[in-house]
């Protein structure tokens, strides 16, 4: 209709010689149209965006293998298949063999690369391909070969778990004893860096005809993280599935080896991966680990109660009061209570379970966190006598 009238009004404007205002008109009435094309339109523009192969190429060598420690394109594990249909894109990426531990992370790690660099809106289809079949073992091997396996939890976030786990388990490799540490913390690993291993990026080994990941040894301990897979400067947004299974995966497709002390590094709360790990491994017992604070407690409380749980059942090794209070250097006899006074020693008393020991808020175990060499590798310091203690607890306990 618009169209119309602009083409009736330019005629008459002809007839009556005011020729001057038809070409005015014939551009106003064009300019209009395609302004309202290009708004009707807009939203279903994205749709018509090219894309291409060298975009893909390009976005994969952010992906490292941590098989062989390059990226898809170096390792030349990208097929030269990319196909592009508007925003969906498939290829294939070459394994070297179908029961490669890195798979599953690497595919993921791919469809995330190539939603941060292309676009979010790129749908990836990734089809897995393999140099070689796998030999199938001739029995199940258990998943992990330790004498005692022992949780270290926490039910909130910043209480001082990761250090407490961190400088228990080099506690006890100190003793002499075979320690393997897993880093569960999928949203927020801290191992690699209270070890001085961030640039660290595990291989694989054959073990009778499995390919399985090898743990970095450092300290004597051997250790996994999901921080050795994923980009430290990305955050890890998985849901609880996938996070679930990546745990059972650095668990049964890793040759840990025998070991005395499994010790696994928890992730604040209660949360699908508790229970994968429950259900995953026949574990010896949980300490848990709060701060006096009254906040704190209730969460350790929660904890306490879910491992006692019926369902659950996972025995409770006992309690550790962190940040129990504060002595400052040039004043050795005076405590200042920070976050309150034995809230952890009350609320042990109260559950009944062992208190394990209070550890105080000493600036060299938080710096020997930061730096990747924690406190307990510093034989005779005051703070490592207090997790020699509490190792000593634990062995005692058999």
């Amino acid at each position: 209709m618009l169209v119309c009238f602009f083409s009736f009004f330019c005629r008459f404007a002809m007839q009556k010689g005011i020729q001057k205002y038809c070409f005015f008109l014939i551009y106003a009435n064009f300019s209009c149209i395609f302004q309202l094309f290009f708004v009707i339109l807009q939203p279903f523009l994205k749709n018509y965006t090219v894309l291409y192969p060298q975009q893909v190429i390009d976005a994969l060598r952010h992906v490292r293998y941590p098989g062989t420690g390059q990226d898809l394109v170096e390792s030349g594990m990208l097929e030269d298949d990319i196909r592009i249909s508007g925003f969906e894109v498939s290829f294939s990426l070459i394994f070297p063999k179908d029961n490669d531990p890195f798979m599953k992370s690497v595919i993921r790690a791919s469809e995330v690369a190539l939603q941060t660099y292309i676009d979010p809106n790129v749908s990836a289809k990734i089809h897995p391909k393999f140099k070689a079949e796998s030999r199938k073992p001739n029995a199940e091997s258990p998943a992990i070969r330790a004498a005692h396996v022992i949780a270290i939890h926490s039910g909130k976030g910043g209480v001082g778990k990761s250090t407490v786990a961190a400088n228990l388990a080099i506690a006890l490799a100190n003793r002499g004893y075979r320690v393997g540490l897993l880093d569960a913390d999928i949203h927020g690993p801290s191992m690699p860096k209270m070890f001085h291993t961030e640039d660290c990026r595990p291989v694989s080994v054959e073990e009778d005809g499995r390919t399985l990941i090898e743990p970095i040894e450092q300290y004597g301990i051997r250790m996994l993280s999901i921080g050795f897979f994923v980009d430290p400067e990305q955050a890890v947004i998985w849901r609880g599935g996938m996070a679930s299974n990546a745990i059972k995966q650095l668990i049964q497709d890793a040759h840990w080896g025998e070991l005395d002390y499994f010790l696994i590094d928890l992730p604040p709360g209660t949360s699908d991966i508790h229970l994968t790990l429950i259900s995953a491994l026949q574990l010896t017992g949980v300490i848990v680990v709060t701060t006096p604070q009254p906040v704190a407690l209730v969460d350790a409380r929660k904890g306490v109660e879910m491992f006692r749980n019926e369902k659950v059942r996972v025995p409770i090794l006992g309690l550790i009061e962190n940040m129990a209070w504060f002595t400052p250097a040039e004043l050795p006899e005076n405590r200042y209570y920070i976050f309150g006074r034995d809230g952890g020693r009350q609320l042990a008393e109260e559950l009944q379970v062992p208190l394990l020991g209070q550890i105080p808020l000493v600036q060299s175990i938080r710096e020997g966190g930061d730096l990747g060499t924690p406190i307990a590798m510093q034989t005779g310091h005051p703070a490592a006598a207090m997790f020699d203690e509490i190792a000593n607890k634990l062995i005692a306990e058999g």
